[in-house]
């Protein structure tokens, strides 16, 4: 990643649309305060517990992931998905793809490179399986799921590594890079920034698009403790994602700035789909990624959906909303493989759209 962190200034103008694209449906507007009552305040407990001097260092040997993700296996992906697990010298990762569509591992037109959340802490390839089958459904393209290493196995670092080997490794397949899409989900869509930045700083060719979900891009949380949604988030609060920074982030108790995606300078990027809820308090993240766009002149679709709690697509068998937003984000990835996303220009500025279904 590139070693000079810049200030973060609004600019006056920019290629950066805001979409409001619905109003919450009656079912989000059920489960927003319920997640609050139950997601959030667990949260905020385990946060107070470790707040009142539950032993920190000992989580350093806790691996959540681990624990977990192998339970999610037993959540089917929908039918018709077809999958290829794949193991490279440092982590794992499978091809995901739906039975009509060509083997990937034998027609290389195009692919969504995917990235999932859970904090580098938690979840993997099981968790989230459903979601990249439903998200490589909706855009006619196979998903590459990449399984990275998390903490407290590994460093930032070495995330970031592995994301830049499993992009390498679909070039030299034969990818094309203008038909590869960079895709995540919270921690993993900061990671698409930040793959994006290390490839830039190899040497390597831009992806066609990068899609972010929720991301989580900045790992000082001073913005999102200053932001209004710190409170009214109904699941995560800025002090539960200051955990996993301490949990191994810090070099001699300070934070580095320079891992931070939205510390540095957007040129030459592609153009970009943010998707994330109007209370989320990840919402601060999402906007400084905007303003990076803007200054950088790079195309930014940024989607704020009305009371989406955190990565709410992954309820797409029972959120109408979450389902209009996958399909959101497939008709952006076929836009990207036309060549139909609109281009920055110099005399485009910062607009606002609504939609209103």
């Amino acid at each position: 990643m590139p070693t000079a962190p810049r200030a973060l200034a609004r600019p006056p103008a920019s290629s950066v649309t805001i979409e409001l694209p619905r109003r919450a449906s009656l079912v989000l507007r059920i489960a927003h305060p319920l997640s609050y009552a139950t997601l959030r305040l667990g949260m905020n407990a385990i946060v107070a517990l470790v707040g009142r001097g539950i032993p920190f260092r000992d989580a350093r040997n806790f691996h959540l992931s681990g624990l977990l993700d192998p339970l999610a296996a037993l959540l089917l992906p929908p039918r018709g998905t077809v999958r290829r697990s794949m193991l490279f010298d440092r982590f794992p990762a499978e091809w995901v793809w739906q039975r009509d569509m060509p083997d990937p591992t034998q027609v290389k037109d195009s692919a969504i490179l995917y990235f999932h959340g859970g904090g580098f802490v938690a979840c993997g390839l099981n968790s989230h399986r459903r979601l990249v089958a439903r998200i490589g459904r909706a855009s006619g393209m196979p998903v590459f799921n990449v399984g990275y290493r998390q903490l407290p196995k590994a460093r930032l670092a070495e995330t970031i590594a592995d994301c830049v080997e499993s992009y390498e490794w679909l070039l030299s397949q034969g990818f094309p890079p203008e038909r590869i899409v960079f895709a995540g989900d919270s921690v993993g869509g900061g990671l698409t920034f930040g793959l994006a930045l290390a490839a830039r700083e190899r040497g390597l060719p831009m992806p066609g698009a990068i899609v972010a979900i929720a991301p989580w891009a900045d790992y000082d949380s001073t913005r999102r403790v200053a932001h209004p949604n710190d409170r009214r988030d109904p699941m995560i609060s800025a002090a539960a994602l200051a955990l996993p920074v301490r949990l191994g982030m810090l070099v001699d108790g300070v934070l580095d700035p320079k891992w931070s995606p939205v510390n540095h300078q957007f040129t030459g990027l592609p153009p970009v789909l943010i998707q994330v809820g109007s209370t989320e308090v990840l919402l601060a993240d999402a906007e400084a990624l905007a303003e990076r766009c803007a200054e950088a002149g790079v195309t930014c679709t940024m989607q704020v959906w009305d009371k989406g709690i955190h990565v709410f697509q992954v309820a797409a068998d029972l959120l109408p909303d979450a389902r209009q937003a996958i399909g959101e984000i497939g008709a952006f990835n076929q836009r990207t493989l036309n060549g139909s996303v609109q281009r920055p220009s110099a005399k485009r500025r910062f607009t606002r759209r609504t939609r209103v279904a």
